[in-house]
Order: structure tokens, then C-alpha cells, then sequence
């Protein structure tokens, strides 16, 4: 039987991952399995494995072509993968020369996801979030950048749909209110 594609996205910070992390947990618990996979993972093995890279924030700063190699790499490695998959990763990547398209042409077009999810919260939960967490190196900026990005990721997302006929769903993930975002996300994935 063929699985169900979902692609969840959101800006860094907008605690995605935590949702996921959640939502598989109650899904598991009812006998609903899903492989998730994080598509910068699958990037930044490869780019690893070129001496690309040494971590996994340097790879927004990289030349516009090696992305493109490395976004069209993981694309194809993920689209081998059967069963239900719930790709992690981000609609677009602001990079110093503008937004990139996390998911160009070529690769929605191995993938060919059923669903794209967008999880969202207010720009200055997501800035005090950012502020918070000392495990990643972030770009510093204000909640009227990070409000224009959330923008841009509902205008890709919606030219990603035009391109691949899926579905789109903004589910919230404000403070305090997870296991409500995650009972979301569980019901756009039973």
C-alpha cells in the first residue's frame, strides 16, 4: 500500500519539530506510523560528505548552485522512501541574497507530497524563541522580518500546490497551546 507524503514547514524557531515530535507520539500510541525524515539532514549529509560543510547553519550561506545540487541530492534519496514519510523542512531559506525556495520544481516533483503543512505563531514568540536557544546560530533579526518570511512561506506553499496539486494546512503553534497544535497536526495526518 502506498503511503501518504506530508511536507511540514515553518520559519527556524516556530517550534516545528517539537509539533512533529508530538503529534507522531500520539499517532503511535493509535497504531498510525510515520517515517519523519528532515530534508536539511538528507542536505547536509551530502554536503557533509563533499567537505561542503562542517555544520548545518553554514549551509544557507552557500553559493546558490551547490544548494540547487544538494536541495535536487536529498529530493531523490527521499522519493525512494515508501510508506507514510512526514518531510521536515523549511518552505523557503532566507539566504544573504534573498529567499530560496526550500522546494524547488525538481524536487516537489519527486516527492509529490499529498499535504504541505504550515505551522505558524505570532513573529514575537518566534524572536524570544530564537533569542532562547543556545543550540543553533541564528541570523539576528526582528519580528517584522521574521512576520514578512512567515508571508513569503503561505505564497510558496501555495505555488508549491499549483505545482503538485496537494492540500494546504496552517496549523498554530502559539506558547503554552503545543498539545493543542499537535492534536492538529495528528488529525491532517490520520
Amino acid at each position: 500500500m502506498e503511503g501518504k507524503k506530508v511536507i511540514i514547514t515553518g520559519v527556524p524557531g516556530v517550534g516545528k519539530t517539537t509539533v512533529v515530535n508530538e503529534a507522531l507520539k500520539k499517532l503511535k500510541s493509535e497504531g498510525i506510523e510515520y517515517q519523519s525524515l528532515n530534508f536539511g539532514t538528507f542536505m547536509f549529509e551530502v554536503a557533509k560528505a563533499d567537505n561542503i560543510v562542517k555544520d548545518r547553519d553554514q549551509m544557507r550561506t552557500l553559493d546558490r548552485a551547490v544548494q540547487k545540487r544538494l536541495q535536487q541530492r536529498a529530493g531523490q534519496a527521499i522519493a525512494k522512501i515508501t510508506g507514510n514519510v512526514l518531510i521536515d523542512t523549511h518552505a523557503s531559506v532566507k539566504t544573504p541574497k534573498g529567499y530560496l525556495a526550500g522546494l524547488p520544481e525538481w524536487v516537489l516533483r519527486e516527492i509529490m507530497p499529498d499535504i504541505i503543512v504550515l505551522v505558524e505563531t505570532d513573529d514575537d514568540q518566534i524572536l524570544m524563541r530564537r533569542l532562547t536557544d543556545e543550540t543553533r546560530s541564528r541570523d539576528k533579526e526582528g519580528s517584522r522580518s521574521i512576520a514578512e518570511h512567515q508571508q513569503f512561506n503561505r505564497s510558496i506553499a501555495a505555488a508549491y500546490a499549483m505545482l503538485t496539486g496537494c492540500t494546504i494546512r496552517i496549523i498554530t503553534n502559539a506558547d503554552f497551546l503545543l498539545e493543542r497544535s499537535a492534536a492538529d497536526l495528528a488529525d491532517v495526518l490520520r
